[in-house]
């Protein structure tokens, strides 16, 4: 059984210089100390795979699918390898040739739920009624999701505390103040279904800083979900939606508050070279992580204070993918009263990474663990995190061992400093948030 790359890919593969320095980055490489585990040994695979010098078995394959593609092997990457170039088609090209699998569950919740808000919204309705009810704790806890079958179980257990009150997005508001910016905002899919308070804290943060904000209908999911998991032409059609939905030349930015999304949508024109490279370069160009966005303009300076001691978590896809680390850290040193305290292996992935944790949930556990323990030594009443998937897998840890600890998107602690809002009340045993 072939397996056919992008000449690009080979290019990445003859520019590693095999020296070892990605494995002290590499989340897996930490946790196993297996050479076929970090970045070095997986690219002897696949190069090994590409070059039939090694047959396709499942042991081979399970290096490659366990891989997080958190890409801080890239950061750490002296030679400047895109790792990502390199698994992404070699991945794709195995899942496409059958060597990797999804169950039939697997294939419908994330080919035709998740990547759309309204039947994620259907699909949470039963949790969040328990939720309501102050009975979704307590199942959590005594580990009854885990008898739900295939990826229910998992799914259901990752639900975030629910934030009442969140109506449907306007298509446009006004800044306050002298006009700054014209921005439109994307909203992505389980973003808009389980985050929508975030896209609100969002909006109100943009006008405060006299930013007119369009919500274009008619977007849709980035297409990472979709990409990741094999479906490459899936993601295109959704790729080729949001290029249609977003008016770029009449923009300053398309703003983005979610890292993975963020990351995927200024990539669109590495994934699909063809004859609409030019139009994708065209939206690409124009997409911005809200804290880079904020930061490269300037904020007002919030008013109100906020107490808290937070730490903050990088996301993968803002870190290492966008290269975003100063920015959020930058904004949140602007509220005050708030004590930014370092977290230490602050870039090591929480085990999110997209599906991941539903998908290879043992690792994805294993780390999400490592990085609450990292958490707690500084003493933080919360943390901060920029991607839905680190906020919904680290809240599921911090409910699990019912720690006392709030968790936020940066743009959210913002929005509470101009508003003069008190945090919600942090806590392992909040269902449903006021």
């Amino acid at each position: 059984m072939a397996v056919q790359v992008h000449e690009h890919s080979m290019e990445e593969i003859h520019r590693c210089v095999h020296c070892g320095l990605c494995t002290s980055a590499c989340p897996t490489f930490v946790e196993l100390r297996q050479e076929a585990d970090s970045p070095r040994g997986r690219i002897y695979l696949m190069h090994a795979i590409l070059e039939k010098q090694l047959s396709i078995d499942r042991k081979t394959v399970q290096h490659i699918e366990l891989c997080l593609d958190c890409r801080a092997c890239e950061t750490a990457c002296p030679s400047g390898v895109r790792y990502s170039r390199i698994l992404e088609p070699v991945r794709l090209s195995l899942i496409n040739k059958r060597a990797v699998s999804l169950t039939w569950g697997e294939r419908f919740f994330l080919f035709h739920v998740f990547p759309y808000s309204r039947r994620v919204r259907a699909a949470l309705w039963p949790v969040r009624l328990l939720q309501r009810l102050g009975a979704y704790h307590g199942l959590e806890r005594m580990g009854l999701f885990r008898v739900l079958p295939g990826i229910l179980g998992k799914m259901a257990s990752l639900v975030n505390p629910h934030v009442p009150g969140q109506k449907r997005l306007p298509d446009f508001l006004p800044g306050k103040g002298r006009r700054r910016a014209r921005v439109a905002l994307f909203v992505g899919c389980v973003g808009d279904a389980m985050f929508r308070h975030i896209h609100w804290a969002t909006l109100r943060v943009l006008q405060e800083n006299g930013c007119d904000v369009l919500v274009p209908r008619g977007q849709g999911c980035c297409g990472a979900i979709h990409y990741h998991a094999g479906d490459d032409r899936g993601a295109k059609k959704l790729a080729e939606q949001n290029v249609r939905s977003f008016p770029v030349r009449d923009l300053d930015a398309v703003i983005v508050n979610h890292a993975g999304c963020g990351a995927m949508l200024k990539e669109y024109p590495q994934y699909w070279a063809d004859g609409d490279r030019e139009r994708y370069a065209e939206f690409s160009g124009k997409v911005r992580d809200i804290c880079e966005f904020l930061d490269d303009l300037g904020i007002k300076a919030p008013e109100n204070p906020l107490p808290l001691r937070v730490t903050y978590h990088d996301a993968c896809h803002l870190a290492h993918a966008q290269q975003i680390r100063r920015q959020p850290r930058a904004l949140l040193s602007k509220i005050p009263g708030l004590e930014l305290v370092p977290l230490y292996e602050s870039e090591l992935c929480c085990g999110s990474a997209g599906s991941y944790n539903l998908l290879q949930d043992a690792m994805a556990m294993r780390l999400v663990k490592r990085k609450v323990d990292r958490i707690l030594e500084t003493g933080a009443q919360g943390v901060a995190a920029a991607n839905a998937g680190c906020l919904l897998h680290i809240g599921r840890e911090v409910r699990r061992r019912r720690l006392r600890l709030l968790l936020a998107h940066p743009v959210e602690l913002l929005d509470w400093s101009y508003r003069g809002v008190t945090p919600p009340q942090p806590g392992f045993d909040v269902e449903y948030r006021l």
